[in-house]
């Protein structure tokens, strides 16, 4: 998101119900979707190797499990996935430093590196170039602070654009949910970057 889009999240909320449009075959599909997917799951994940993991990972098994389904059916159902193995990856590195503790080897988050989507090319101003940039890297840090349900419909809905049925179905949850995560998310980033306003 640029610094524009940030100080627009209410009017973001509201044009995010206009529909992608439906891809014919599933590679269509699945390249529509890898890049989104990817920034989600780097996002989320932290590590853009293990982002990369957890996108190819849905991907082969939309495509194992799925390919016959109906194309509308398509991206809650890769989103489900690919949430769920985020998951598992989130609750493994968790394990994993519970016993790096114990050796003196716990990996810290401190000093992680921005998101991968680039900002946009502004021209000559190197000014706008460094807020735009700076913009990213607040709004970045914002939603990784988001909890991790709030964070998930906050990126499918936004970043995504999913409907609230898709994204609830993608969630594993309610309509209600979707929406009271949504807005206690908004409330956050609101707060959170309100000097950007």
């Amino acid at each position: 998101m640029t610094a524009v889009a940030v100080a627009e999240l209410p009017s973001v909320v509201l044009a995010q119900d206009v529909a992608r449009p439906v891809c014919a075959t599933i590679e269509a599909f699945l390249a529509s979707v890898e890049r989104r997917a990817w920034r989600i799951a780097e996002i989320a994940l932290r590590d853009p190797d293990e982002a990369l993991d957890a996108v190819q990972d849905a991907m082969l098994r939309l495509v194992r499990h799925y390919s016959h389904k109906p194309a509308e059916e398509w991206p809650p159902l890769f989103f489900g996935i690919l949430r769920r193995r985020i998951t598992d990856l989130q609750r493994r590195r968790t394990v994993r430093n519970r016993v790096l503790v114990w050796t003196g080897h716990a990996v810290t988050d401190e000093g992680e590196e921005l998101p991968a989507w680039e900002a946009p090319d502004l021209g000559p101003d190197p000014a706008r170039a460094l807020a735009s940039r700076q913009a990213h890297a607040a709004m970045s840090k914002a939603i990784r602070a988001l909890p991790r349900r709030q964070q998930q419909a906050f990126m499918l809905r936004t970043l995504e654009g999913l409907d609230v049925a898709d994204t609830a179905k993608a969630m594993g949850c309610s309509e209600g949910s979707v929406k009271t995560h949504l807005s206690r998310a908004m409330d956050a980033l609101r707060t959170q970057l309100e000097d950007w306003r």
